[in-house]
Formats: C-alpha cells, structure tokens, sequence
C-alpha cells in the first residue's frame, strides 16, 4: 500500500503554466473582437448570400470552443503517449493531406487544393501536418541512435519533409512549403546538428527554389512585392491597400470599428490580413501590444522547453514555440511588405478553423509539458500500474482458489 502511494505522489507534477494559458487567452479575445469589427459590416454582396454582422463571428465562437476542446484533449495526454502516437499521426495526417486531391471530398479554392471538406465547414491538412512533423522530430531526435555528426542521421528527416514538400507543391501550397522547411532545419539546428550539413543542403536548395519562383503566378507576387505601386489595381492591390490600412492608423488609430480599409477595400482583412485592420483600428498601440503578446508567448514557450524534463518534451516544446512564433513572424513580415504575400493566417488572431484548433492544440501540450511531468516519471508511472494490475491477478487468483 505504501509503495502504491508512494508511486502515485512520485508521478504528480506541478500546475500548468497559468501565465502562457493567460496569454493565449487574452490573444483569442483580441482576434474575436477584430474579426468582429471587420465582418459586422454587411455589403450588398454579402447580403445577397444571407451573411449578416454575426454570422463570421458565432462561427468564429464556435470554433474557438471546439479548439478549446482539442487543447482540453492533448493536454490530457501523457508526453509519453505523445511519444507513441508521433509515426500513426504523421501517416494520418499525409493520408489526410492526399485526400484534398480526391473528388468531392477535396474543396478548391483560389486556383488550389488545400482543404478536405468536414461537414458543415473544411479542414487543412497542411495545419495538421506541421504538428504532426514536430512531434515526429522530436521523437526521432530524442532516440539513443541518433547522431548530430551522422549525416545518415540528418538526411532522414529531410526525406519525410520532402514527401509532405512535395505534396504541397501539388495543391499548391508555396506558404507551407518554406514553412515545414523551415521548422524542419530549425529543430535540426536546436538539436545541434553541424552546421555544415544544414548549409549545404540549404545552397543545393536555392536552384530548386529559383525554379519554383519562376512560375508565373508566384513571379507576379515577387515583382509587386519588390514594387507594388507598379500595379496598384492589379497583382500590387492587396499590398497597397494594406499599406493604406497600417498607414491609416497613425499612433493612436482611427477608433474600433472605425476601419474604412474594411468596407471592400482590403482583401482577406478578416484572415491573413487582420492585422492591418489592428494598426488601423487601434493604431501603432494596438499593433504594439499585439506584437508584444506574441513575444511574451514565444518567451513562455522557451521556458517551458529549458525547464522540460527529458529530450523529448524539451524539443517538443522547443518545436511548438516555433511553430506558432515563426508563423507570426511571417504573417507580420507580409502585411508590412517585408516578404511576397503568403496564404499564411495570424496564429490565435485571423479568422479559419484549421490553424486555430491546431494552434489550440498545440498550447495544450505546452501546457502539459510545463507542469513538468517528465519521461522517467510516465514510465514509472506505467510501471506502478502495471505492477498494482499484477498484484491484484495474483490476489484474485489466489481467492478464486479458495
């Protein structure tokens, strides 16, 4: 009996990280409110499809308490269950991926495949995969045979990115090419895997990228990039007027709500491009309060990573941050025309299902992961189960004895 109690005070942990939880939150309401504000006006368009001021925003809700529910889910698995599930979720999520090319099942949109359809609504396997890679990485990098001075041990993970890279470029989804891509070097990186390794297989890269900006639709996102006055009613429109938004907002903002860019001007102001309407609306402030929240979330997840027990969840956690801070970064990078326009959306804030319940998710793990539950502790956890299991079959057997 002393020993059973003795393993079930040995497995518990500590609270979860109350102030990352916080964060999320306050993030999760920001992008409510905004997505609000730039939906609630109902164009003649919009009203001949029986859209009204709510219908973005209840379907928002809705989708914010499913995603409460997904980080509700993983943060109820072990790290070591996690551990488990890393190739069955990888597999899945690549089947999942190969189905958008499937009649009515997949859902094209904008000239491209990227969405499966889930009654009532569509889901993105690409949002899924970059979890389901994380996770993997982690597994694989946290194993007794691998090597960061192996060049056997850098190229298999490059073999798997490159399956799901390829996939992507069938949709063709160029935004999470570069952003597995990039997860996947940066988590190499962490690891301490040499440099050199990374660096060549970055430079024998830059012909293949070359070729694929050379497609026609990409070069025309390059070129009004580098010079989007060029065109401004055509390929350069959407970065014009999201220079018009930010500018719009001076220091203080024009007033919540009080967005003119949002009247049919702006494309995508309640997805990819909702921070435009923040800098508008609120002004460099807001814009600066919000940039600051994603920095206090990147800063929380780092220290969730140093202080986790184990190479797995430590990765993990390392893995997550990036996943969620990196595609801020881009998002950021490409309202204020510091990279050619992606199809990425703003993590917690824009509106879309996909990256919000994957994002959900993931926080649920980091979340797991700070309560400091570390590998040795599941497995002994296991253990004192199966031992406490064992005793009981001996008990019963000797009862069923008598």
């Amino acid at each position: 009996m002393n020993s059973d109690v003795h393993d079930i005070k040995g497995s518990s942990a500590g609270t979860y990280d109350r102030v990352l939880l916080f964060g999320m939150m306050l993030l999760l309401a920001f992008g409510a409110l905004m997505i609000y504000s730039s939906t609630s006006v109902v164009t003649p368009l919009s009203a001949k499809k029986n859209i009204t001021e709510f219908y973005y925003f209840k379907r928002h809700l809705l989708t914010m308490a499913l995603g409460c529910l997904a980080m509700l889910c993983t943060y109820s698995i072990k790290p070591s269950t996690l551990k488990k599930m890393s190739i069955p979720l990888l597999v899945c999520s690549f089947v999942l991926l190969g189905l958008v090319f499937v009649p009515h099942i997949g859902v094209t949109a904008g000239g491209a495949r990227r969405w499966i359809r889930l009654w009532p609504t569509t889901f993105q396997p690409s949002e899924l995969v970059k979890l389901a890679m994380v996770i993997f990485l982690a597994r694989y990098m946290s194993m007794p045979g691998y090597r960061t001075e192996s060049f056997g041990s850098f190229v298999k993970p490059l073999i798997v990115m490159a399956a799901f890279q390829a996939v992507f470029l069938k949709q063709p989804d160029f935004g999470s090419t570069m952003s597995l891509a990039f997860l996947t070097f940066a988590m190499l990186f962490i690891s301490g895997m040499r440099l050199r390794y990374i660096a060549s297989v970055l430079v024998l890269a830059i012909p293949v990228v070359y070729k694929l900006a050379m497609e026609p639709y990409r070069l025309r996102r390059i070129t009004s990039f580098l010079d989007p006055w060029k065109d401004p009613l055509g390929s350069g429109f959407q970065l014009v007027q999201s220079f018009i938004s930010l500018g719009s907002g001076g220091l203080t903002g024009l007033g919540l709500g009080e967005s003119k860019q949002k009247l049919s001007f702006l494309p995508a102001s309640h997805t990819d491009f909702i921070f435009c309407l923040v800098g508008e609306e609120l002004g460099l402030i807001g814009a600066s309060v919000l940039i600051a929240l994603f920095v206090f979330l990147f800063v929380r997840g780092i220290r969730i990573a140093g202080r986790a027990k184990g190479k797995f969840v430590g990765y993990l956690a390392y893995g997550l941050t990036l996943m969620i801070s990196v595609q801020a970064l881009i998002n950021f990078a490409v309202v204020t025309g510091l990279v050619p326009t992606k199809g990425l959306p703003l993590p917690f804030m824009s509106y879309g299902g996909s990256a919000l319940l994957v994002n959900m998710a993931a926080v649920g793990i980091l979340l797991k992961i700070s309560k400091g539950e570390s590998e040795k502790a599941a497995a002994e956890d296991d253990s004192a189960k199966a031992r406490r299991i064992a005793r009981r079959n001996i008990y019963s057997r000797k009862g069923y004895g008598q």
